[in-house]
């Protein structure tokens, strides 16, 4: 099983965790709500969990310019 970060806004690959030893609960996600995992957490049919985070540049960009917040996925 892979862990695939994926930035939400750009769409590049933020990184990834090949193990199968790595759980839900050391990656901290059993912190987040329900909303929050479906928005964030991509269960694919390989078997592989692919999280949309926000990669530096992006933030970087969101901070300088919060209207682009706004417009969705702008940064693409």
């Amino acid at each position: 099983m892979s862990i695939i970060y994926i930035c939400r806004h750009c769409r590049s690959n933020v990184g990834q965790i090949d193990s199968d030893m790595v759980s839900e609960s050391r990656l901290g996600f059993q912190f987040l709500t329900p909303g929050e995992r479906r928005d964030i957490i991509s269960y694919n049919p390989d078997g592989n969990v692919t999280v949309k985070v926000t990669c530096d540049y992006c933030k970087e960009a969101l901070e300088a310019n919060p209207e682009l917040s706004l417009l969705g996925n702008p940064l693409q």
